[in-house]
């Protein structure tokens, strides 16, 4: 399957990371071939790619705002369970997951998969159904970031067996009653974080095989945030956690 992946960093990191197969290269006819543009030609040259000049509603066409410039590339290459494993213990670190419960709209997905590289996790757990997948959307959402991340597809009540028995400590964030104040867990340890849906937030299954649950604290009127929002939030405590730890 072929897909076009459109924006500058987008496409930077896709030839970064040599993640998946890339076909050619279409630049806007007329755009100024400086700075990252430049970078992007000189990453296609690199690789023998054919890069062609077309008019520019034609990339217009692909996408919003594209930047003048697309890039035609292979699928996205989902990585197995036991990949993210090996990748903590290669790195010697303790193991740094994020699961995402049926996250839906590619906006948040792409906006968590920053936020998880940017933190240094091993990998990404999404459900087999029901959840957005790595599509051009997503990885223009995460400005690339999903090309340098281990992302699988698995049943998530299964994946989170298999992470306990790695000796995992699995929290689900959820503003529920029964939650603990975020501050009261610990985040410096093997950890899996659960972040649940936009609307329903996690399932039963996936909340029961859950440690711990957690709320962030609310001083405002909005009783709630965005769920990119607040699993962002929960993994840069971690990193601050993890830091702390290895200091």
């Amino acid at each position: 399957m072929k897909e076009w992946i459109i924006g500058r960093n987008p496409i930077y990191e896709v030839l970064t990371a040599r993640h998946r197969q890339v076909f050619r290269l279409w630049v806007a006819q007329g755009a100024e071939e400086k700075g990252k543009l430049a970078e992007i030609i000189q990453l296609a040259a690199g690789r023998k790619l054919r890069i062609e000049r077309v008019p520019r509603q034609q990339i217009d066409n692909l996408g919003e705002n594209p930047q003048g410039v697309a890039l035609e590339a292979g699928g996205y290459s989902y990585a197995a369970l036991a990949d993210v494993l090996d990748l903590a213990a290669k790195r010697n670190e303790p193991l740094f997951i994020l699961l995402l419960d049926v996250i839906q709209n590619p906006q948040n997905l792409g906006s968590l998969l920053r936020t998880a590289e940017a933190v240094g996790v091993h990998g990404v757990v999404l459900p087999l159904r029901r959840s957005a997948e790595v599509t051009p959307a997503v990885v223009t959402a995460s400005a690339g970031a999903s090309e340098h991340l281990l992302v699988v597809q698995s049943n998530l009540a299964q994946a989170m067996d298999e992470l306990k028995e790695a000796g995992a400590w699995i929290i689900g964030l959820e503003g529920s009653e029964g939650s603990k104040p975020v501050e009261k867990v610990r985040l410096d340890g093997p950890l899996a974080v659960v972040v649940g849906s936009e609307g329903e937030g996690m399932r039963d299954l996936v909340r029961k095989k859950c440690d711990d649950l957690i709320a962030l604290p609310m001083r405002g009127r909005i009783d709630s945030l965005n769920a990119a929002v607040a699993g962002s939030v929960v993994l840069y405590l971690a990193l601050q956690a993890r830091r702390s730890r290895s200091q």
